[in-house]
């Protein structure tokens, strides 16, 4: 398995960066385009991806937004956009981190270093857990009912992450909104509803089981 995977157009800075990757002790491979890095993503086995933001064929945030429906591998965007909501929207579609070009190498070695930790420590702990035939890896944020793969948006994961790592567990609606949403979230009520109704729909539904409860005045909570 290589480090890392850079998805990058600009040759100049892809010259930089294999040199000090190199000097670092790294391996690492190199796709100028999106559509050749997500074909090296899904042939390869990765500890993190440097992404640009804007790539020809297919663009960094439909490259995130693609990895996210099947790995948790950190991304490290780069891109020389600064306004604010590029940045929240790269995090939004699920990008750990955010680094505006041009940045100072030592900056992002440290960033690399970092989320490269992250992970290896996150390997030491539970990779998975299973409730009946839903089995959920942490690591691919891989979701299998009765052998099949079952594509989830990134809020879809997470609230479902959320619900299996509390299993039994009865969490209230406002602790649901404020880990999934954010405490500061202002946006329409039923919001949970919706999202539950979404799993549901993708969990439950379609293999006659009942996984995720309501508790009604309360909130929800998965069990078998």
């Amino acid at each position: 398995m290589k480090n890392i995977l850079i998805i990058e157009d600009d040759r100049a800075i892809v010259r930089v960066l294999e040199l000090e990757l190199l000097h670092e002790g790294y391996t690492f491979d190199v796709a100028f385009d999106g559509k050749k890095g997500l074909e090296m993503f899904e042939e390869n086995n990765y500890e993190i991806i440097l992404l640009d933001l804007m790539l020809p064929k297919i663009n960094g945030l439909e490259i995130c937004r693609k990895i996210r429906l099947i790995s948790d591998i950190p991304i490290i965007m780069l891109t020389a956009k600064r306004d604010i909501m590029d940045k929240v929207i790269g995090l939004d579609m699920g990008a750990d981190d955010y680094v505006t070009k041009p940045f100072e190498m030592e900056e992002l070695l440290a960033r690399i270093r970092a989320a490269i930790r992250r992970r290896r420590n996150m390997g030491k702990k539970d990779l998975e857990i299973k409730i009946g035939d839903l089995t959920i890896n942490f690591i691919k944020r891989q979701v299998i009912k009765k052998g099949e793969i079952i594509e989830l948006t990134k809020k879809e994961y997470e609230l479902l992450e959320y619900l299996v790592k509390n299993k039994g567990r009865v969490l209230t609606r406002e602790q649901i909104i404020e880990k999934i949403w954010g405490y500061d979230f202002f946006g329409e009520p039923n919001i949970l509803d919706v999202y539950i109704r979404y799993l549901r729909k993708k969990i439950d539904y379609p293999y006659g089981t009942k996984l995720i409860k309501t508790i009604r005045g309360v909130g929800y909570k998965i069990e078998e």
